[in-house]
């Protein structure tokens, strides 16, 4: 059953006009109507709907069910990623959601070699959330990650954060799994650098304001790699496979 994100008030016995963009991927998908498809709005569970009417610019469905099915970690992740080259962000983003990543942080870290104006920021940002949604469309979340604005990191890493922060360093003398095997499961942000890593500055000002630092093992991994590995090894240990 196709299945999308409606970002409108949902409830059982309503027609609803899909938004533009969902309207489009219907008629691509050559749907008719009375074809059944599924809706989700962010808010938990999703919709079971029949198309009602399909014109040029406009579909129409009618909610038929609720299902309050959740696929989310039992945990928050955040990954707080420097920004990597080129399109890696777009990948990062979309397995971390197939993950289950709750939130993403884009950071601009010493070693950044991509630098983005604030107008760059907005559109940069506006296209991960639709990453976002269609990774959610795709692996079954009915909930959407939140992005938060890029920041710079020495700001970031003074404010206070309920979550345990995590920075993943070659240079830790502990494994994330060693630490994880023995923690209960609970909220953490994992701190990512940028290709060319964190500085030893930057590691030592994340220490200094209450950040665990944490190795992968004993090989090196890309920074497109690391935060991706270190979720699926929390899902793993902790449940959410």
């Amino acid at each position: 059953m196709p299945r999308f994100y409606c970002p409108e008030p949902l409830a059982i016995g309503a027609t609803v006009v899909l938004p533009e963009a969902v309207a489009h991927h219907v008629q691509v998908l050559r749907l008719m109507p009375g074809d059944a498809i599924s809706l989700f709005n962010g808010d938990g569970g999703q919709y079971t709907a029949t198309l009602a009417s399909i014109e040029k610019k406009r579909v129409s469905v009618e909610l038929k069910a609720f299902t309050p099915d959740e696929v989310e970690l039992p945990y928050a992740i955040t990954l707080a990623q420097a920004l990597p080259e080129a399109s890696k962000m777009d990948w990062i983003v979309e397995k971390a959601i197939e993950l289950g990543a709750s939130g993403i942080q884009p950071l601009a870290a010493q070693r950044c070699v991509v630098r983005l104006n604030a107008e760059r920021a907005v559109k940069r940002a506006a296209h991960w959330r639709g990453i976002i949604v269609s990774a959610s469309e795709q692996c079954g979340r009915n909930r959407l990650a939140h992005l938060g604005e890029l920041a710079d990191y020495g700001q970031w890493i003074g404010q206070q954060d309920m979550h345990r922060r995590i920075i993943l360093t070659p240079r830790a003398d502990q494994s994330l799994a060693d630490w994880a095997r023995h923690q209960a499961p609970q909220a953490v942000t994992l701190v990512i650098g940028p290709e060319g890593g964190l500085s030893e500055a930057e590691e030592q000002a994340a220490i200094r304001h209450g950040a665990l630092a944490l190795a992968m093992g004993p090989r090196i991994l890309r920074t497109e790699t690391a935060g991706l590995t270190a979720i699926a090894a929390l899902n793993a240990l902790w449940g959410g496979m």
